[in-house]
Parts: C-alpha cells; sequence; structure tokens
C-alpha cells in the first residue's frame, strides 16, 4: 500500500503556535509549562474540551473523501495519565481507532514527547532541554509506553505501525538549528547538560524499542523508525535481516530547512531543491528500505513575504505583520505547484504525512501570521493550494 497521509497534529500533543485559545492566561511556550501556569480546573476543563471538539469522527470521514487512506498522530509521553500534573488521553486513541477502522483508514502511532524532551523543540514538549537520553529510568518509561501500546493496538485492522520516537536531534542540526536560542528554556538550570542524541545511541535505543514493540505486533504492521536527521545513515542498520519486511524510514523535509541550508526564495528554486535533494536523495534510501515523508508542507518564505530564517515566527521573534506578501491568485499558483512537485517527488517513496490536517490560526485578522494558514491541509484543499482529492 502506497501511504497518502495526515498529521492530526496539535491534537493530543499541543503546539502554541497552532491554537492559542488554550493557552489565554498563562505565559507558558510548551505543554511541559501548561498545566503549571493554570489552576488544575481549568486545565482540566480547556484539555478536555479541546480534545473533544480538534478532532472529531467527522475530520476521518473528509480525510478519507480527499483520497487519503493513512493518519499519523502524534501522542504524549504521559497518554495513560500516568505522570501528573498531566491528563491521560488514551480513550481518544481508542476512539480514533475506532473511527479509521470504520472509514479504512490506517493510523501511525507517533510517540511525539518523552520526559526531559528528545530535542528541545516547543513540539517536543520542553523547550530548549534534551536529557531524556541521559535519563536511564526515563528510557525505560518510555520502552514501557512502547510495550504496552503495541499489545493495545497491535492486532487492530486499524494500526499501520508505531513510531518510537518522534525528531531524536542530531548534533548537526543542534547545531544548525541553534535549539536553545530557538527555543529559550525557561529554566536554565533545568536545560543544563542538554545535549543532542548519538547515532550510536539511537541505534541502541531502536533495538531495545523493536525488542518491546515486533513481538506485540500483527507480522503487517511496521516499526517505524525516524530517521533522526540522518537520512544516509542507516543502510547497513536496517538491512539486517530482523527488519526486513517490518520496517520503515520517517524522514521529515521541509521548504524552511531547505531556505535555513541555503535554497533561494523562488518558486523555480524549491522546485530544483524538491527535485534534486528531496526526490533524489530520498529516492536513493528507497533502494533499501521503505521510506516515508513523514512531516512535510507547502510553506515558504516567499508566499509570507519576507524571509523568515527557517520557519521562525513571531513566537521567535520573527513578525510577518510587515511582510511584502504576494498577491492571492500568485500564492494559489505557487502552492499549487509546490503541492504537485512534492507529491510527485513523494511518489516514488512508500509514501508520505502532511503536517498538519488542521490548525486554528487566524492570518486575516491577526497580521504576524499571514502566510502561515498553509500548514493547515484542509485549509489548503478550500483555497484551491492542493489538489482538492489526491490521487
Amino acid at each position: 500500500m502506497k501511504i497518502k497521509g495526515v498529521n492530526l497534529g496539535n491534537w493530543l500533543v499541543l503546539e502554541k503556535w497552532m491554537s492559542s485559545a488554550i493557552w489565554e492566561g498563562t505565559d507558558a511556550e510548551d505543554e511541559y509549562y501548561l498545566p503549571r501556569g493554570l489552576d488544575s480546573k481549568v486545565y482540566e476543563a480547556r484539555i478536555k474540551m479541546h480534545r473533544a471538539e480538534y478532532i472529531s469522527e467527522r475530520d476521518f470521514a473528509r480525510i478519507k473523501a480527499m483520497g487519503f487512506n493513512s493518519v499519523r498522530i502524534p501522542i504524549p509521553y504521559f497518554i495513560y495519565g500516568d505522570r501528573a500534573p498531566f491528563i491521560g488521553c488514551i480513550d481518544e486513541l481508542d476512539r480514533a481507532f475506532s473511527w479509521a477502522e470504520k472509514y479504512d483508514l490506517k493510523i501511525l502511532i507517533d510517540l511525539h514527547t518523552v520526559p526531559m524532551s528528545q530535542n528541545g523543540f516547543d513540539n517536543g514538549g520542553l523547550s530548549g532541554v534534551c536529557k531524556w537520553a541521559q535519563i536511564p529510568e526515563e528510557v525505560d518509561f518510555v520502552l514501557n509506553l512502547l510495550e504496552k501500546l503495541a499489545k493495545r493496538y497491535g492486532k487492530r485492522k486499524g494500526l499501520l505501525g508505531i513510531e518510537p520516537i518522534n525528531e531524536p536531534v542530531s548534533e548537526e542540526m543542534w547545531n544548525d538549528m541553534g535549539v536553545q536560542k530557538r527555543y529559550p528554556p525557561l529554566d536554565k538550570e533545568m536545560a543544563e547538560g542538554s545535549a543532542p542524541i548519538s547515532f550510536e545511541w539511537l541505534k541502541g535505543f531502536y533495538d531495545k524499542a523493536a525488542d518491546r514493540i515486533l513481538p506485540n505486533i500483527d507480522d503487517d504492521k511496521y516499526i517505524v523508525f525516524h530517521d533522526g536527521f540522518r537520512l544516509h545513515a542507516w543502510e547497513e542498520y536496517l538491512t539486517q535481516d530482523r527488519y526486513k519486511g517490518r520496517v520503515i524510514l520517517d524522514t521529515h523535509q521541509y521548504l524552511m530547512i531547505a531556505e535555513m541550508l541555503g535554497c533561494e526564495q523562488t518558486l523555480e528554486a524549491y522546485k530544483t531543491f524538491i527535485k534534486e535533494k528531496f526526490e533524489d536523495e530520498i529516492t536513493k534510501v528507497e533502494k533499501y528500505v521503505p521510506v516515508v515523508v513523514g512531516e512535510w508542507c507547502i510553506f515558504n518564505s516567499y508566499c509570507v513575504g519576507m524571509d523568515t530564517k527557517g520557519g521562525q515566527s513571531v513566537l521567535n521573534g520573527v513578525d510577518s505583520s510587515d511582510a511584502k506578501g504576494v498577491s492571492d491568485e500568485e500564492k494559489r499558483k505557487v502552492y499549487m505547484e509546490l503541492s504537485k512537485a512534492q507529491l510527485k517527488a513523494w511518489d516514488s517513496l512508500s509514501g508520505y504525512f502532511y503536517w498538519t490536517y488542521k490548525m486554528l490560526l487566524d492570518p486575516t485578522n491577526q497580521a504576524t501570521w499571514r502566510g502561515w494558514d498553509c500548514w493547515d491541509l484542509a485549509k489548503c484543499v478550500d483555497e484551491g493550494w492542493f489538489p482538492g482529492r489526491v490521487a
């Protein structure tokens, strides 16, 4: 099956920039501090309402109608409600499986956050801190969690696979992004000792995760390893006999990263980068292991109308309210061409998941978010920025 999917971002794992209302009344920039900045009853009411309303059965019906066959669901490490002050969300994931199976969709369970973070990104749940891999008891906690999830969903028709960890940060990405400058830690003492995750450590963790997951899922399900921002490093590891037919490599490819690497901010430059760096380079990996682009979108600085410095927003100090912008007609043309170019690139792979299905941004009334609504796939379709139905 060629995977044609979309992420259900900001549903069970929150990101402030994607839906700000739930964060009102607190200075929290990430999910770690959200419950610590609100009265416990207020936090509980907001989080339960958000989860009940943000994604529903109707969304699964629409995703199917748009031609997709899969969803990637980011989940938090506290999904079972065993890490106060957070509130668990296993019931929501149970409901998602019932909806997916009704509409013949597959689910990739993506463990998106871990205690003390695997990357220091805001989407890792704790900005500027990356210490999880250094804490053996927290690594064990995660391995036990993965085993529980495998046992709970391993025989469900709707399961595509389980991704043991999202975006464990490499040394190169840690330095290139300047993680602790881009995502300043609130507690500098807590952040001391933060460090990227080495390739050798990551391979060892993946071995342990596979030992917990593979025996508990059916033979037609997969373990999905994120490439840790090292696309070409995996051939020897992934061609082991134990992973034959059971593993998929996940790589995340964004045009904002292309810009960070020096790609000129023009339509033609983007299209050249998509062909030469995205398609050609990833296809080399597809020759020895199935590859999915687990996150991508059509966001780019050209359509924002200013250099976003690798996708930095007003939350990172880049305010686009004074951006020049482009006309609606030009934006429609550029976005559709970038959509088609990337879909064509992914066609030579085992599949993809767009980031993300839905957001609650209001760029019409909040000028600082002009150009950021293209992360919202449903809006992209409605605006004519993305094909109404994927082939």
